[in-house]
């Protein structure tokens, strides 16, 4: 049995599989995280979740995997990096395993993505013989992970992945992260709303800007996406040369991003010619769950 949990700063879902394969979901369930409720009112939601599950199955786990808005220190074992800010400096990991009273496998939820993605999903059915994967989040934020031969790479600080906090260009908005130009201030969907905001004075969504392609301001905000995602990417591919890149998050569904963005990257890279196959997901918002049901392993 595979128990998984993706942890999100609105929603936390649970899932179990009985066999490492979509197909073989026997349960799933969502809840509100309410996160305005503290550090244990998020444990306690979680255990929550868990009980559910277990009365949905009629089975108790003997092991859960989680995946997490930011990602456990090695060093300290304490959470960090989380945009759910209650979570972090918390040793999230420890106190669950209490709670529960099981084995407990935390990763970054863009780490989870990536690995659904390899073991299950649009990598495991292209490109069976892929040994090097970026994954990709483009959403409200902007994160990453690293599998290598089917195994997460966290690094030596567990920020193995974490592109949306590089610096890319001036242009970009202060981070919350302290720094200033980061990839996330750039090219996440929020911050090109603002920037559409400061051009024209006018507050949309994303989806509803990118509705009206022949608008000037569109224009520019399209040409500002491919440009910084082919720069981003990019650097990407000119340090870790993956075998495949695997996009997700809300900009996934774009689709000029894998025509006209595929070829601002091609123009960012150290090589004549880009051959990296740059892909849509195929398990869609369930990837996270996924790949946190396959943490704890066989």
């Amino acid at each position: 049995m595979y128990w998984g949990i993706d942890l999100g700063g609105t929603k936390i879902e649970g899932m179990v599989m009985t066999d490492r394969h979509p197909d073989s979901v026997i349960a799933r369930h969502r809840i509100d995280t309410e996160a305005k409720g503290g550090y244990e009112h998020i444990l306690s939601r979680i255990k929550l979740l868990v009980d559910h599950l277990i009365e949905m199955t009629g089975y108790r786990p003997s092991a859960l995997g989680i995946g997490t808005p930011g990602t456990i220190d090695p060093t300290s074992g304490l959470l960090k990096n989380s945009n759910t800010l209650c979570l972090n400096g918390q040793p999230v990991n420890k106190d669950l395993e209490k709670l529960l009273g099981i084995k407990i496998a935390m990763a970054n939820d863009a780490n989870c993505f990536a690995l659904a993605e390899y073991h299950l999903g649009v990598v495991h059915s292209k490109l069976p013989d892929a040994r090097v994967m970026f994954g990709v989040i483009m959403g409200t934020g902007v994160g990453g992970g690293v599998v290598v031969d089917g195994k997460i790479i966290g690094g030596h600080h567990g920020i193995g992945g974490e592109w949306g906090h590089m610096f890319l260009d001036e242009s970009g908005e202060d981070c919350y992260c302290g720094r200033h130009g980061c990839v996330e201030t750039i090219i996440s969907g929020p911050a090109l709303q603002r920037y559409y905001t400061k051009l024209t004075g006018q507050q949309k969504k994303l989806v509803d800007i990118l509705a009206t392609p022949e608008d000037p301001y569109t224009i520019e905000i399209k040409n500002r996406l491919i440009h910084f995602f082919g720069k981003g990417l990019g650097q990407i591919i000119n340090v870790l040369d993956p075998d495949v890149i695997v996009l997700g998050g809300g900009l996934a569904h774009i689709d000029f991003l894998y025509t006209d963005g595929i070829a601002s990257v091609a123009k960012n890279i150290f090589n004549p010619t880009l051959s990296t196959p740059i892909l849509p997901p195929s398990l869609g918002d369930s990837a996270g769950v996924f790949g946190a049901a396959i943490l704890i392993g066989d």
